[in-house]
C-alpha cells in the first residue's frame, strides 16, 4: 500500500464496521441484492495521506423485490365503506430477458375519458337531431 494514496472507508446504515476500506481512485460495485427493500444510508469516509478526514452521506432506497401497484387507494386517502382494490406485484425478472407475464397493471379507464365521450356522444346526437330538420 502507498502512502501517497487516500484512503476511503465505506459504512452502510448505522454499521460500526466498514464493508469495504479502498486506496483511491477506485470503482466500487455494491450489489444492492444483498441488502432489503427500503431506505439505507451510505457513509464514505475518506482518510488522505496526511491524515485528514472527510465524511460524506448518501441517502438511497433499495426496491429489489416485487413491485405493488394499486388502484383504488392512494396514501392519506379518508375512507368508508367498502373498497374495490386492484393489486399488481410484478419481478423485473433477471434484466437479460422481458417477463411479459404480469409486466402490465390494468386500469380503469380515466374519468377525463369518459367525459370526451359523452360529450362526443352528445354532439353526434344534436348533429343528428339538427341536420334531420333541414330535410
Amino acid at each position: 500500500m502507498t502512502k501517497d494514496r487516500s484512503k476511503v472507508f465505506l459504512f452502510l446504515d448505522d454499521d460500526l464496521h466498514p464493508i469495504a476500506e479502498l486506496e483511491t481512485p477506485i470503482v466500487f460495485d455494491l450489489d444492492t441484492k444483498k441488502l432489503t427493500d427500503g431506505e439505507h444510508v451510505l457513509k464514505i469516509v475518506s482518510q488522505s495521506p496526511s491524515g485528514k478526514e472527510g465524511i460524506r452521506k448518501i441517502n438511497f432506497t433499495v426496491a429489489n423485490g416485487p413491485s405493488i401497484r394499486i388502484e383504488g387507494l392512494k396514501n392519506k386517502d379518508v375512507v368508508d365503506g367498502t373498497l374495490s382494490l386492484m393489486i399488481n406485484a410484478y419481478d423485473k425478472g433477471n434484466q437479460k430477458s422481458f417477463l411479459i407475464n404480469g409486466s402490465e397493471t390494468p386500469q380503469t379507464i380515466p374519468f377525463w375519458i369518459w367525459i370526451i365521450i359523452i360529450l362526443f356522444v352528445g354532439w353526434a346526437v344534436y348533429y343528428e337531431i339538427t341536420s334531420s330538420a333541414i330535410q
